[in-house]
């Protein structure tokens, strides 16, 4: 830990808005949480519920059990699938064990998923543009594996082969940059003309939004800090959203990972966080700012959330 030595120099907060959570971490923290007042006996969650390191320590110390695979899991027990979703694999192993599973995919993931089976049903090519080795890639990628292929980059669109260039739809994955996805699909549109894609963008809403939140106070920012874990691919994004703006950008995980270096010559600091990151971290990061000297903290908001999902079945209020 980084240990910050009052320094008396005024700094303005740009806090970018929206920031946080979105409407699909919020639910699923709330299942996990519901399940555990609602279910007798160990509530299990496959891999982290969200990308946050924060919340699934917290979540553990009121008695989540996380674990990697479900082969950890007891037969007949409760487990709660991650927002990131699983693929049909996971789920025919669940039913063949009686597990009793409470579902918390993001429906945005869930609205990719049946994107794929739908494209690959009527005989496509599935091009995935996303991250490999990320569980919500992994859970895409399950749903028809014979007839989906990966790409991250142009330079992959570039090298790719189908077998029917005129039988080709893409999908994306929901938490990546908006300008770099636009690329990679221009360059896809480019190699395959007749290629068909998703009728609403699949990167969702909240990554969207608060891209868009950062850009728009990059550029008056000395540094640009993100509040998010290493593993959150939304809040990676961001840190290279500052840094294609020409701002250093840094990913913390709180404000006891701030560095003083980099705070040397910063009098505005651009602040966000990813959507699986507590609100409660931003305002730590701005308590410890505001322990180097005077701040003034300014919020610029570029959209208002509405949107809100219901808990899964069984979950529910009566």
């Amino acid at each position: 830990m980084s240990v910050l030595v009052p320094d008396g120099v005024h700094r303005t907060i740009l806090l970018a808005a929206p920031r946080s959570f979105c409407a699909g971490v919020e639910r699923a923290i709330e299942t996990v949480e519901r399940a555990l007042a609602d279910r007798e006996g160990p509530v299990y969650v496959r891999r982290q519920i969200v990308h946050n390191t924060h919340v699934v320590a917290e979540l553990a110390d009121r008695g989540a059990v996380f674990v990697e695979e479900l082969d950890a899991v007891p037969d007949g027990a409760t487990v709660v699938f991650s927002a990131h979703g699983v693929s049909p694999v996971v789920r025919a192993e669940a039913a063949d064990r009686g597990l009793a599973v409470i579902d918390a995919t993001c429906p945005l993931v869930t609205k990719v998923h049946g994107e794929a089976r739908r494209y690959a049903g009527r005989g496509d090519t599935v091009v995935l543009v996303g991250h490999a080795g990320h569980e919500e890639v992994e859970g895409t990628l399950g749903e028809a594996p014979d007839s989906t292929v990966l790409v991250g980059t142009v330079a992959e669109v570039e090298a790719l082969q189908v077998p029917d260039p005129s039988r080709v739809s893409y999908l994306t994955q929901t938490t990546l940059a908006v300008d770099e996805t636009a690329e990679v699909v221009a360059a896809l549109r480019a190699r395959y003309p007749a290629i068909q894609g998703p009728p609403s963008d699949d990167i969702c809403y909240a990554t969207t939004n608060r891209q868009e939140a950062l850009a728009a106070i990059a550029a008056e920012s000395d540094l640009v800090l993100v509040v998010g874990s290493a593993n959150s691919s939304n809040s990676v994004r961001l840190v290279e959203v500052a840094r294609r703006h020409g701002v250093p950008g840094y990913l913390i995980d709180g404000p006891g990972e701030l560095r003083p270096e980099w705070l040397a010559d910063a009098r505005v600091v651009g602040l966000t966080a990813g959507a699986s990151a507590p609100p409660r971290l931003v305002e730590e990061v701005v308590a410890a700012l505001s322990g180097l000297g005077p701040v003034t903290v300014t919020e610029r908001e570029t959209s208002r959330e509405t949107v809100h999902f219901t808990l899964p079945t069984g979950l529910r209020p009566a």
